[in-house]
C-alpha cells in the first residue's frame, strides 16, 4: 500500500504564493510554551494570521497583537504563562489597543479561569479554534474596551485536524531546515496522570494525502528534515477509501519516498504501538532516523499500572530489545515521572535501577503535578510530599547526567553525518548541527553550511553535546 501512497498529494505540493503584508498591517508576535506539538501549532497559525494578511513582529514590543501559544501538562508550564501575561500588561498600557491573545492547551484547561488568573487577556482560544483566529483577533481589536470580557473560544471539535492549511515553518523566517507535519491530534489513552485528552480532544488522524503534500510544501520551501507529530504517534490509522487501512509504518515508508526529504522523524511514539512493521520501517528506510523517543514514565510495574499505561516493565523491555536487535546503535531517549500517587521509595529505586539497565541517550525528567479533570487528580491521593519528589528527581537527573556523558563520550573519534541548522548559539563563527541519532553537534568554521549534510568525525563530548 505504501507504494499507492506515495502518489498521493503529488499535486498538492507547491508551496502556495503568499502575497507581502500590505503597508501598515497589523503585525502579529507568537510566543510558544511547551512540546514540539505547541511549536507546530505556532507555525500554523502563523500561516493563518500571514494568509490573514498579519505582517510578524519579531519582538512583543513590536507587535500589536501577541499570542500566547501554551501547554498545561505542568503546573509549572502555567504558572510561567501567568507570569508573562502580567509582564505584557504593563506594554498594554504604554499602547493602547494591544490585544493580547492566550491559546493552546491551558486556554481549553482553564477556559473562562484563565481571564482571572490574567485578567489583561482579550482572547482565549483552544487548540482548535486556529481557524478562527483572525476574526477573534479582529473582533478584539475593534471592540475591546476597558474592562470588557475576553472573547472565548474553546470548543474541542473531533473532525479538525487543520487539512488544507500551509504553515509559516521555512516560509516566514522560520526553521529553514527542518519542519513539522501533524499526522495527528488528540489522545484515546486516558492514562490516569494526563490532561491532554481534556485539552486536546480524542484522537483523530489527518489523512495520507494531507500529510503528503504538507511535507512536499516544506520540501519546496527548502527544509530537509520533517518530524510527524502526534499525541501517541504510532498508534496513527487511517481508513482507505478502499476498505483498507493506512498504517502508520506504510506512512513512513510514504514519507521517505518524498523526493527532497532527507531525514524524518517522529514523536512521541506510545509503547504499546510498537509493531513489528513499524520496527522494520525505521530499520530499512535510509532517510527514518535512527533515534525513537520511547516514554517510560516509571520502572515500577505497580506505578505502571497506577498510571494506567498498558505494558509492564518486561514488555517495555521487551520493546527495547526489538529497537536494538533491528538497529543496534539506536538512539533512544525517554520520559520519566517521579513521584506519582503511591509511588514507594522501592518504587523510585526500580526507576533507577531501569535506567541503569537501558541506558538512554538523554531524558526528560519531572516531578509529578496533579492536574485537575484527570482520573488521578479525582482518584488518586497526590501522597507523596514535596521534598521527596525533589530528592528523588534530583536523583533521577544526576543518574541520567552520568549515563549521557557516558554515551555521547562513546561517540569521540566516530565518523558522524550532520545535518546543519544554524549558527551556534554561543558562537555565531561556529554552526550546530545534529546526528541522525538527535545529538547536536558544534561545527568548526568553515565546515558546512546551512541546511547541508556533511561527513565529520567527532573530536570531544560533553553529556548533551558533541563537537566535530
Amino acid at each position: 500500500m505504501s507504494e499507492r501512497l506515495v502518489s498521493l498529494g503529488k499535486r498538492e505540493g507547491e508551496v502556495r504564493p503568499r502575497p507581502a503584508p500590505a503597508p501598515g498591517a497589523p503585525r502579529v508576535y507568537v510566543e510558544t510554551y511547551g512540546c514540539q506539538m505547541n511549536v507546530a501549532d505556532s507555525d500554523l497559525l502563523g500561516g493563518v494570521l500571514a494568509d490573514a494578511g498579519y505582517a510578524t513582529a519579531s519582538r512583543a514590543d513590536d507587535a500589536d497583537v501577541i499570542v500566547i501559544n501554551t501547554c498545561a501538562v505542568r503546573e509549572k508550564a502555567e504558572e510561567r504563562v501567568i507570569a508573562r501575561a502580567g509582564e505584557l500588561a504593563s506594554l498594554k498600557r504604554k499602547k493602547p489597543g494591544t490585544v493580547l491573545a492566550i491559546v493552546g492547551c491551558m486556554a481549553e484547561h482553564l477556559k473562562e479561569g484563565l481571564a482571572d488568573r490574567a485578567p489583561t487577556v482579550d482572547v482565549i482560544a483552544g487548540p482548535d479554534s486556529y481557524r478562527r483566529m483572525p476574526e477573534l483577533l479582529a473582533a478584539a481589536r475593534a471592540h475591546r474596551r476597558g474592562d470588557a470580557p475576553p472573547l472565548i473560544d474553546v470548543k474541542l471539535d473531533k473532525a479538525e485536524t487543520y487539512e488544507g492549511l500551509s504553515n509559516a515553518a521555512g516560509l516566514e523566517g522560520g526553521d529553514p531546515v527542518s519542519g513539522f507535519v501533524t499526522i495527528q491530534r488528540g489522545c484515546d489513552k486516558f492514562c490516569t496522570f494526563c490532561v491532554v485528552p481534556f485539552t486536546r480532544g480524542r484522537e483523530r488522524g489527518t489523512s495520507p494525502r494531507e500529510v503528503l503534500r504538507q511535507v512536499r510544501e516544506l520540501v519546496a520551501a527548502g527544509l530537509r528534515e520533517v518530524t510527524l507529530l502526534g499525541q501517541t504517534v504510532n498508534s496513527y490509522r487511517w481508513p482507505a477509501e478502499d476498505g483498507e487501512v493506512v498504517t502508520f509504518a506504510e506512512l513512513l515508508r510514504a514519507v521517505a519516498r518524498v523526493d527532497g526529504i532527507e531525514r524524518i522523524r517522529f514523536t512521541s511514539p506510545y509503547p504499546v504501538d510498537f509493531t513489528d512493521d513499524v520496527i522494520a520501517a525505521i530499520a530499512e528506510e535510509p532517510k527514518i532516523c535512527k533515534y525513537v523517543h520511547l516514554p517510560v514514565q516509571s520502572g515500577s510495574d505497580v506505578v505502571l499500572e497506577r498510571m494506567r499505561r498498558g505494558y509492564t516493565v518486561d514488555d517495555f523491555r521487551g520493546i527495547v530489545a526489538r529497537l536494538r536487535h533491528a538497529m543496534p546503535h539506536i538512539a533512544l531517549s525517554t520520559d520519566i515521572l517521579s513521584g506519582f500517587s503511591g509511588e514507594t521509595e522501592a518504587d523510585h529505586q526500580a526507576t533507577l535501577a531501569l535506567m541503569r539497565e537501558i541506558r538512554f541517550d538523554s531524558a526528560f525528567m519531572f516531578a509529578y503535578s496533579e492536574r485537575d479533570l484527570t482520573f488521578a487528580a479525582k482518584k488518586l491521593p497526590d501522597d507523596v510530599d514535596e521534598p521527596t519528589k525533589k530528592r528523588r528527581l534530583t536523583e533521577i537527573v544526576q543518574l541520567q547526567e552520568i549515563i549521557s556523558a557516558e554515551v555521547f563520550a562513546a561517540h569521540v573519534g566516530r565518523p558522524e553525518r550532520v545535518l546543519v541548522h544554524g549558527p551556534s548559539k554561543r558562537d555565531a563563527t561556529q554552526l550546530m548541527g545534529r546526528t541522525d541519532g538527535f545529538k547536536t553537534v558544534i561545527l568548526p568554521s568553515g565546515v558546512g553550511a546551512v541546511g547541508e549534510l556533511v561527513d565529520v568525525t567527532i573530536a570531544r563530548a560533553t553529556m548533551a553535546t558533541l563537537f566535530a
